[in-house]
């Protein structure tokens, strides 16, 4: 089974499947004790990667080259990738597409936003013409093979989600997308209008949109949930705070709990649980 077949399926089930955020190997490497699917989201890798807000700054040879580190650490997650734009052109959201799938990807997301862009949760956001973002969106779906593809609205009026909403849920697109939701009301009216298509919600802390459970989710209709930043944004909170203590104690590391601190020997051990991982991987699943 490929592993666009094997999200296929897992979407396919009941309840609300979650895919979370991971924004490096070592994010990706606790989210895993956790969670078997990931989402490579473009908020956290041009936070990490870059140290830029997500407006455009990623360049798809690194998203890429970062998504076939994950593959080779993580052969069962299932990894959904955040290709914004498609990075402006169709022939090159076709060739990044052909080359996640080459290397184990799961699926895309491809958003209707045009340059410059923006976080969906963020203000100011813009959208390409609706049939200039059907002809690349079908390009894609020509191109990929078994690969998941989501396809995603960033429209801010109410009259033209619906209506951009209803118009990708008659393409051959996997899920659908409508992105910076604000209420549950609109959660239904979308999933009204998508009718039997997959739909995806996306949670980030601090965002535009409503915090909802996985089983308020699933009464919703609502098949996938990422969460975005999770990682991302409980790394902050931990090291600034790692680091303010560091410097109130004169430099003195604090003491290792041997039943829950974090010290060399946990590290290690998370780390070669990576490594038994590839000794251990399934012949059957394969891109």
């Amino acid at each position: 089974m490929t592993y666009g077949n094997k999200l296929r399926e897992r979407i396919a089930d009941p309840g609300t499947t979650p895919l979370i955020g991971v924004y490096d190997m070592y994010s990706a490497s606790i989210a895993a004790e956790h969670y078997d699917g990931m989402f490579v989201s473009g908020f956290g890798f041009a936070a990490s990667h870059y140290g830029l807000p997500d407006i455009g700054f990623i360049a798809w040879p690194d998203m890429v080259a970062f998504v076939q580190r994950l593959r080779g650490a993580f052969p069962q997650q299932h990894l959904l990738v955040d290709i914004d734009d498609g990075y402006v052109d169709p022939e090159v959201a076709c060739h990044v597409v052909e080359g996640l799938e080459r290397i184990g990807a799961s699926g895309v997301i491809l958003e209707d936003q045009k340059r410059p862009r923006r976080c969906g949760h963020a203000d100011g956001k813009q959208v390409l013409p609706l049939n200039e973002y059907l002809a690349k969106l079908e390009m894609v779906l020509a191109t990929r093979r078994d690969l998941v593809v989501v396809a995603r609205t960033d429209a801010t009026d109410e009259h033209d989600i619906l209506r951009r909403a209803r118009t990708l849920a008659a393409t051959d697109a996997d899920v659908i997308l409508v992105d910076g939701v604000r209420t549950v009301e609109w959660i239904r009216r979308i999933r009204d209008v998508v009718g039997n298509k997959p739909l995806l919600f996306n949670q980030i802390a601090g965002g535009k949109s409503p915090r909802l459970s996985l089983s308020e989710l699933s009464d919703l209709g609502v098949n996938v949930a990422i969460y975005s930043t999770p990682c991302l944004f409980a790394a902050h909170a931990a090291v600034d705070s790692a680091l303010a203590d560091l410097k109130r104690a004169d430099g003195r590391l604090p003491e290792v709990d041997a039943a829950s601190g974090i010290g060399v020997r946990a590290s290690t051990e998370l780390l070669e649980r990576n490594i038994a991982r590839l000794r251990t991987a399934p012949e059957s699943v394969n891109a």
